[in-house]
């Protein structure tokens, strides 16, 4: 199942309606921005429901165009809202998942992540986002981290390749706090982080980067990310593939505590 950028519908129906009363009031992108203080861009960008507007825009604008309140009472379900259509429906079956399983090749899964290293890891992305989004999809990310700590426990288990654990995305600060981070992790007795060597010979990830999720109703998923999109795979023969693909990975990884051991040495500066 593909998935591409489509905004929520909640944003959709929102941007849609002010546009509808704007145009009632027979107003202009750059009329309406001449009375509140936010750009005609910014107004473009969520009429199209490209952009979740803050609950100040809502007010801003309703009030604008003599709304009476009808866009004010749609601010729990569209202000600030943290993810596209596709990626709110991975969320939540991630926060109320019983297992998670997860292969890393670029960077850390978000789990792991510190918030110094998901800001690092946002800012290196072209195009480039703008402050304001940045902190937006931040914040988004460090919420989902409640799962590590959940009761009842999640189980959770990451095979990060080497190179995502030198790569010091964000400057030699914010990678000693990651790797410290991922220290701490492991010691959570749900969490188990593995490192793929860089001198394993034979390699069963060569395909990419995956998430295994096992639902409530014990239902297994698979989650894999693209350059353009992101795909869930919930056919049993697909699955049973990246199954047996992420347990052969497993097997040729360092084990818990020697993957604990490689990190300790980076950390130490030893190669």
């Amino acid at each position: 199942m593909p998935h591409n950028n489509e905004p929520p519908v909640s944003l959709k129906i929102f941007g849609k309606q002010s546009r509808f009363l704007r145009e009632q009031k027979e107003m202009t992108r750059r009329d309406l921005a001449a009375l509140i203080p936010y750009s005609e861009s910014l107004i473009a960008m969520v009429e199209r429901g490209e952009r979740p507007p803050k609950p100040g825009y809502v007010d801003a604008v309703d009030g604008a165009l003599g709304a009476g309140g009808i866009l004010r009472v749609l601010i729990p379900e569209v202000a600030e809202k943290h993810h596209p259509a596709w990626a709110e429906e991975y969320v939540k079956l991630q926060a109320e998942a019983l297992a998670l399983h997860s292969y890393s090749t670029h960077f850390l899964h978000g789990l792991l992540q510190t918030e110094e290293y998901a800001r690092a890891v946002f800012r290196s992305r072209r195009p480039s986002l703008d402050d304001e989004e940045i902190d937006r999809v931040v914040q988004a990310r460090l919420v989902t981290q409640t799962l590590l700590t959940r009761k009842p426990a999640c189980r959770l288990t990451f095979v990060l390749e080497e190179p995502v654990i030198m790569r010091k995305i964000g400057g030699q600060r914010v990678w000693e706090g990651e790797l410290r981070n991922l220290l701490k992790l492991g010691e959570l007795h749900n969490v188990q982080i593995q490192v793929m060597p860089l001198a394993r010979e034979s390699h069963a990830g060569v395909d990419g980067p995956m998430t295994l999720l096992e639902t409530r109703a014990h239902h297994t998923i698979g989650y894999v990310e693209g350059q353009q999109g992101s795909y869930f795979l919930t056919d049993p023969d697909d699955v049973s593939v990246l199954s047996h693909r992420y347990g052969t990975i497993r097997s040729q990884a360092l084990d818990a505590e020697a993957s604990r051991a490689l990190i300790e040495r980076l950390l130490a500066g030893e190669t």
